[in-house]
């Protein structure tokens, strides 16, 4: 199943709701959440700096990823950033394939 990289900062009302949920109660939230788009959460870390929270999810699709993030970001108490993720094999195979490419400038 595919992997995304969550990584979201939440507003003043984001941590006013963390601080009722409870970091635990957030994170059965988005298990909840994932769970009925066929995902899960892999691990889920909070931190201080620029990202509150950091969370790899598996779904099934970039359409599962997009219409979880969608939800979240649109509650509007935090600012999500979402990553596609790839393996090593993954990112092998990809590099292994020729991409016919002439940068700015370079077209004869």
């Amino acid at each position: 199943m595919p992997k995304y990289l969550f990584k979201a900062t939440y507003n003043a009302e984001g941590l006013k709701g963390l601080i009722k949920d409870t970091p635990s109660g957030r994170r059965a939230a988005l298990r909840s959440a994932l769970k009925s788009v066929g995902g899960k959460v892999e691990c889920m870390y909070y931190g201080f700096g620029v990202d509150d929270v950091i969370v790899v999810v598996d779904v099934p699709d970039n359409a599962a990823a997009i219409r979880i993030s969608t939800a979240i970001g649109t509650t509007g108490m935090v600012n999500l950033r979402t990553t596609p993720l790839m393996t090593v094999e993954e990112m092998d195979a990809a590099l292994s394939k020729k991409a016919n490419y002439n940068p700015p400038g370079s077209a004869k």
